[in-house]
């Protein structure tokens, strides 16, 4: 049913009439958006998001001091938006210019593709897409993959011969606390029921740092976590094998607006000077100094970019 609005225009100027004026009204409104787009961007000013976990904001402080430290501009910090449609729809708006996203949540979680397992394939995959839909960049990628996983103590893994997914198959009777994301995810929960995952009663929806203490104390027997969480070594932890071939890669990488790029070209030569550095357990240590030792992001990304390379002087 048309909204009262389109109803009367559609009344008065006939079928004809009222498409010529809702296609005129759509372009008004299109243009619109494009120009508020433009004037809430500042030139000399970047814009970096991320998600609301200590990886994404870690990485966020990385992608800002190297911009700060290798151009002129000046950054500003929207960390800790939320989940990752929270932060794509602001990349999306031009509320911020890039925030680090994962190959295999643009792949499965944003363009709803089948998972690749390839990672170059992935990458391919997004790149294409993300340019042709959204005017979006995929820059090279860190060269870590945070994969999720799903999690148990080693002790009780041990105790019921669990060590890849498939073993789960043969215990529904598991308690479960996962993310209230991989609950909905494609690439989680929903996913691997599909591959025949499934527990008798419904996992338990829990905050990330309420969920790692809930499988180290018994309270649940299953966990979602990432392959780089520092509290996985910390807590003994043991990742189940994906021998189930669900899990697509996750490689970490800044997801740009085209339109930044074309206005601050500098910004990409900063950013190749991280492109392909920290690997998975250079990761872990980062996301370990600040949910295990309570140090602060920004410090924790100033002291590894410290020690990871001599930036220059502009």
């Amino acid at each position: 049913m048309l909204p009262p609005v389109l109803a009367r225009l559609r009344a008065i100027l006939g079928l004809f009439g009222f498409v010529a004026a809702a296609a005129a009204l759509l372009a008004l409104v299109f243009f619109l958006i494009d120009l508020r787009d433009g004037q809430t961007a500042t030139p000399g000013v970047i814009r970096i998001g991320s998600k609301a976990d200590t990886e994404g904001i870690v990485l966020a402080e990385i992608l800002a001091q190297v911009i700060e430290h290798e151009t002129k501009l000046r950054v500003e910090r929207r960390t800790n938006l939320g989940g990752t449609h929270l932060c794509f729809e602001a990349l999306r708006a031009g509320e911020i210019d890039l925030y680090p996203e994962y190959t295999g949540t643009g792949l499965v979680g944003i363009l709803e593709k089948p998972a690749v397992l390839d990672a170059a394939r992935a990458l391919e995959i997004v790149r294409r897409d993300f340019a042709a839909r959204y005017a979006m960049v995929w820059l090279d990628p860190f060269a870590f993959n945070n994969t999720y996983a799903l999690a148990m103590t080693r002790a009780r893994a041990g105790a019921l011969g669990i060590h890849a997914l498939s073993g789960l198959t043969r215990h529904p009777e598991l308690r479960a606390g996962f993310t209230a994301e991989f609950l909905a995810r494609k690439d989680g929960y929903p996913g691997l029921e599909g591959r025949g995952v499934h527990f008798a009663v419904r996992p338990r929806s829990m905050e990330a740092g309420l969920m790692y203490a809930a499988v180290a104390d018994g309270a649940v027997d299953v966990i979602s976590a990432y392959a780089t969480d520092g509290r996985i070594d910390k807590l003994g932890l043991v990742v189940l094998g994906d021998d189930l071939g669900f899990f697509p890669p996750y490689q970490a990488a800044p997801l740009v607006r085209a339109q930044t790029l074309a206005r601050e070209p500098r910004m990409r030569a900063a950013l190749r000077l991280i492109a392909g550095k920290i690997d998975d357990a250079e990761m872990r240590r980062l996301n370990a100094a600040v949910d295990l030792e309570g140090k602060p992001p920004a410090s924790v990304a100033s002291a590894w970019i410290r020690n990871a390379f001599q930036p220059s002087t502009r």
